[in-house]
């Protein structure tokens, strides 16, 4: 049986996406099929005994969050992330509301251009990379996603925020 693992996150809106889209196709073609340019909010562990409708009630009445990117920065060999340099408590309020507790693991926001799991892309470099750094996004949703083996990711819940 297949691994089956459920996320919560913040999928990048508009033409911030297709921006960043056209950066990870390069990069990282595998991971840019997987799953849309994203920052994860929850990772399974956390969310595992969370009903949906549980989320629902913490996400009710949810602000908008506005989370602003730095220069791309390599990780573990051939990864590329944009590390979030802006918007940190926004953040990491809104985890502690869906989580229901301040007494969490701390998350650094960041967006995955090229994810080291992926065969090294001959585009993938810091300098194709670079064309996205300084991005400000405004995330309008929390996406309950879930991905079944190594399958591309599929979305089954959006809740938005206000």
């Amino acid at each position: 049986m297949p691994e089956i693992r459920r996320q919560l996150s913040l999928y990048v809106p508009g033409t911030s996406a297709a921006e960043l889209e056209a950066v990870r196709r390069i990069v990282d073609p595998v991971q840019s099929g997987l799953i849309p340019a994203h920052v994860t909010l929850c990772r399974e562990d956390e969310i595992d005994d969370l009903a949906l409708a549980e989320l629902s009630c913490r996400l009710a009445g949810a602000e908008r969050i506005t989370l602003r990117f730095g220069e791309p920065e390599v990780f573990a060999g051939h990864g590329i992330l944009l590390p979030c340099i802006g918007g940190r408590v926004e953040f990491q309020a809104l985890r502690e509301r869906i989580l229901g507790s301040p007494a969490i693991r701390r998350q650094e926001a960041h967006l995955t251009l090229a994810h080291p799991r992926n065969p090294k892309a001959p585009g993938n470099s810091l300098s194709a990379a670079s064309r996205v750094a300084g991005l400000s996004i405004p995330f309008d949703a929390v996406r309950l996603i879930e991905q079944v083996g190594r399958g591309a990711w599929r979305e089954l819940a959006a809740f938005e925020l206000r």
